[in-house]
């Protein structure tokens, strides 16, 4: 099933047509049942508090810190996202967004930044919450 979370185009469902007229949006998928769920609007269960993410790669090495403040991306071209990073070990890390996030998708990859926008780290969003 090729859909991401949040997404609201190719859904051939109607575009803003029917229910209350708002766009259509991806809410989760269920792979095992072949079960796209989607709802009208930009309701709750689009947005998230914060991920962890696995396979985390640091840039150059994994920082003396045990939790820091830096920027964050998880999707193309999203403006930086100010976030709290908690490092739980060498390849994972807990992510608290400052502001509640849309459409957080797991299997998709979280990237960190500096402030002067230098990447230092990227890693796999396994949950979020």
């Amino acid at each position: 099933m090729y859909y991401t979370i949040g997404q609201r185009r190719g859904l051939n469902i109607g575009g803003k047509h029917g229910g209350n007229g708002d766009r259509w949006f991806v809410l989760k998928k269920d792979l095992e049942n072949n079960i796209l769920y989607v709802s009208q609007g930009e309701c709750e269960e689009l947005f998230s508090n914060g991920l962890f993410a696995t396979d985390f790669n640091f840039i150059p090495k994994v920082p003396e810190e045990k939790e820091f403040e830096c920027f964050a991306k998880f999707r193309y071209r999203q403006p930086d996202q100010k976030v709290k990073v908690t490092v739980l070990g060498d390849k994972n890390i807990k992510v608290d967004f400052f502001e509640r996030q849309k459409a957080i998708t797991e299997g998709q990859f979280v990237v960190l930044y500096t402030e002067d926008g230098t990447c230092f780290g990227g890693g796999i969003i396994d949950k979020k919450f």
